[in-house]
């Protein structure tokens, strides 16, 4: 349907995507979503994009969330409303078809990321086996995760210059989304963790990758650690440590805020650390209300 559109619509179609999507994730999300969309409709007979209607958009949406999940749906109308103001400012098409179509409510006062207490956090990371380099580097990868609440596209990120000395103390410099520079404290447990996998693997050059793939020898490349070697990573170390089969590299992050809270730190200094912008969205990972609740429940005696 792009190409038919003609040299103007294709060019405005990739430009979407190079010039006004700057996240690798948000970029691959949203390709992934119009995929999608293009699919549905070229599967029911459409060729051209002038015979798009709001109808048309509304039917997929309301067809898609019979199996998806409402945040994907808002997703996916979002990418296919924004793909198409990009090719009306292009005047590609006259209107856009998406933007009158409504999605499904959807708001969320409580995560769904599954929590670690602190006993399964430990027994985790104490499983792994140090006594090889790639043990000491998955080690300081979960621990990364869980002492400084990074996402892991931020620890994958991570070059050797990000984890560095100020004063007296060690920092780690984590490229967060949005393209925010987020610069914490690391906790002494990370320094512990990392200065003992860097002392194994040796401290590659300050522009090379922090945590590095290894070959099928064993031997570490200079090819950075994906997000999906991580979690592949995390999955095997949970299954050896006999812990939920839902944990996930996210576990970590929500995982840590809780046990920050429960110590007596406040969700403005959790907000702080996780480099939310909001403390609601900081609120989402606090799971210290949980055990709270259900003694109030039990209270209901009949």
């Amino acid at each position: 349907m792009i190409a038919a559109g003609g040299r103007q619509a294709s060019r405005r179609f990739l430009e979407f995507f190079a010039a006004t999507i700057r996240n690798p994730n948000t970029r691959e999300a949203y390709a992934r979503a119009v995929r999608t969309f293009f699919q549905w409709c070229s599967d029911r007979g459409y060729t051209e994009l002038h015979q798009l209607e709001p109808m048309t958009v509304a039917a997929y949406i309301e067809q898609l969330g019979q199996t998806q999940s409402k945040p994907t749906v808002k997703q996916h109308l979002a990418a296919i409303r924004m793909l198409f103001d990009w090719l009306v400012v292009g005047q590609v098409l006259p209107t856009n078809p998406a933007s009158s179509v409504r999605g499904p409510t959807h708001v969320v006062k409580r995560g769904k990321t599954p929590v670690l207490s602190p006993e399964e956090a430990r027994r985790l990371l104490d499983s792994i086996d140090t006594s090889t380099v790639i043990g000491l580097r998955d080690r300081a990868i979960i621990g990364v995760m869980v002492y400084s609440f990074a996402r892991v596209s931020a620890v994958v990120g991570m070059l050797c210059e990000d984890y560095y000395p100020e004063g007296k103390r060690w920092w780690l410099r984590l490229h967060e989304k949005g393209g925010k520079l987020h610069q914490v404290p690391a906790h002494h447990v990370i320094e512990e963790y990392l200065d003992q996998y860097l002392k194994a693997a040796g401290r590659g050059e300050r522009r090379s990758p922090l945590f590095r793939t290894v070959d099928r020898g064993g031997i570490f490349t200079r090819e950075a650690m994906t997000r999906n070697d991580v979690f592949r990573m995390v999955k095997r170390r949970a299954k050896a440590a006999g812990i939920s089969a839902d944990t996930c590299c996210h576990t970590f992050r929500a995982t840590g805020i809780t046990a920050f809270l429960e110590n007596g730190g406040t969700i403005e200094n959790a907000q702080a650390i996780a480099a939310h912008e909001s403390p609601r969205t900081t609120k989402l990972y606090d799971r210290t209300n949980d055990e709270i609740t259900l003694d109030e429940i039990e209270r209901i005696r009949i």
